[in-house]
């Protein structure tokens, strides 16, 4: 009998009909229900089993709508695959061994190229680089704009995937802080900085473009540029970041990240800056600034964006909320060259690169009320007590293994090996002890020149720090 075949547990989190129609999923998928056999009728197999008929119904009807059983009014249902020959078989290729790798597009091979970002899932333990600290951001003023917006919601109109509240707040925000010159119109919201590089990638590059990109460097823009068919050339560093390299000829495309450069956190002067926007031509060369942590400055007033010197509409400004505001607040925004504005806006609606409207609003009154400037000079004074912290604990424990770069500001800072170049060792072992680093020789385009340790100090308070420093001490 059927019934006997069906074990039902009334203790699982899982329903009496979802368990049932499992069940007889199964039975006929393995053949021990061939095709052709009838089923008891739902009364008489809702009797066998001790359940209301209407539970039997439900998985008659579910199996009947996924073509494991034919079912007409008033007979019994009917087997209707051979479950031992289709479904088993189909399964046994599916789980076997691939024999050919499957075909793939060239963006998605170029993708593969690159150890961005899948390979560094490591977990949020101190002193993973890159991120601000999340328990200091003021989440119940945070979750007021959010429940605000929600509540507006209902009245808002459908009106463009750019809210104009957050383009004016933003404008207003980038002019006096950082010294972007641009009209509210020129600003992109997007799900993530990354989404905006990706943006820029297909609207400006074609397959074969040169592409220049700093060595070390953002391993997420050397993807994204890859994958859209560009040549992609590494520039080496010096104390004031990418190199003006002479004979090269201007690329497509230039990214850098000239306020803080990652990783080592360097500071382009305004002599280098103004040697690469004479490189470019308007109109067929870009450079993109990356100003992924430019709200932090430390020891001197902060340097105006790049994007501010440039009078012919040469450069994108890529910025972030994440570091600023918190991980889960991935919110990016792009700054596009007026020359360019409404094509960035059809390639960013038909790639699909859409902020949520709900988050925009509540972002737009969390800027303009002045929380965020508020919470800027406080995590502001935190971050800069970290960092402190942080280098002369270096000095202290590690000053015999590691020399300090001391960055003007930022979020994280690069220790550089003193003796040898097994920095990718180094970070293995402090990981396994429970010390999240990143390896400056896993950010290097081609093969490495620099060793060291890419140490976050935002995200983690004093006494974090100091525990960290004991276990890095006790590991080398």
């Amino acid at each position: 009998m059927i019934g006997g075949l069906i074990d039902l547990k009334r203790t699982e989190g899982e329903g009496l009909a979802t368990q049932l129609t499992g069940q007889l999923r199964s039975l006929i998928a393995s053949g021990r229900l061939g095709k052709g056999r009838a089923l008891p009728s739902s009364r008489r197999l809702a009797s066998d089993l001790g359940v209301s008929r209407n539970t039997v119904t439900y998985a008659f009807e579910q199996l009947a709508a996924e073509g494991y059983l034919k079912a007409s009014h008033g007979r019994r249902p009917v087997v209707a695959i051979d479950g031992g020959e289709r479904i088993e078989g189909a399964r046994s290729v599916a789980s076997s061994p691939r024999s050919a790798r499957p075909r793939i597009s060239p963006w998605a091979s170029k993708l593969q190229q690159t150890d961005w970002p899948m390979s560094y899932q490591a977990p949020l333990k101190p002193l993973r680089p890159g991120h601000g600290d999340a328990r200091e951001f003021p989440s119940e003023i945070w979750g007021r704009c959010l429940r605000r917006s929600a509540v507006r919601a209902a009245k808002r109109e459908l009106g463009p995937v750019n809210r104009p509240r957050l383009r004016e707040a933003l404008a207003h925000y980038l002019a006096t802080s950082r010294g972007v010159r641009a009209g509210a119109d020129q600003i992109l919201i997007l799900p993530s900085a990354q989404a905006a590089l990706t943006l820029i990638a297909a609207a400006v590059i074609t397959p074969g473009d040169e592409v220049w990109v700093e060595d070390p460097g953002y391993p997420g823009a050397a993807a994204a540029f890859r994958a859209s068919g560009a040549h992609v050339t590494g520039i080496r560093l010096d104390e004031q970041g990418m190199q003006r390299t002479p004979g090269l000829a201007a690329p497509t495309l230039m990214f850098m990240t000239p306020s803080h450069q990652h990783p080592t956190g360097r500071l382009m002067s305004l002599t280098r800056r103004t040697e690469f926007l004479a490189l470019t031509r308007p109109g067929k060369t870009w450079i993109v600034e990356d100003d992924y942590d430019g709200e932090f400055h430390y020891d001197s007033r902060p340097v105006p964006a790049l994007q501010g010197l440039d009078a012919y509409g040469r450069v994108f400004y890529v910025g972030t909320f994440s570091k600023a505001m918190t991980s889960d607040i991935r919110f990016g925004y792009l700054v596009v060259p007026p020359a360019l504005v409404s094509t960035l806006e059809i390639a960013q609606r038909h790639i699909g690169l859409i902020a949520s409207s709900h988050i925009q609003e509540a972002l737009a009154e969390f800027i303009a009320d002045g929380h965020f400037l508020a919470h800027l000079r406080r995590v502001r004074r935190l971050y800069h007590a970290r960092r402190d912290h942080l280098v002369a604990g270096l000095e202290r424990h590690l000053g015999e293994v590691l020399a300090v770069e001391v960055p003007s500001g930022g979020i994280q800072l690069v220790a550089r090996l003193k003796r040898g170049r097994a920095d990718q060792a180094a970070v293995t072992r402090l990981v396994e002890a429970g010390v999240v680093t990143r390896a400056i020789s896993s950010l290097a385009l081609g093969k490495p020149r620099d060793h060291g340790l890419l140490l976050g100090f935002a995200a983690w308070r004093e006494n974090e720090i100091s525990a960290a420093l004991r276990t890095m001490a006790s590991c080398f």
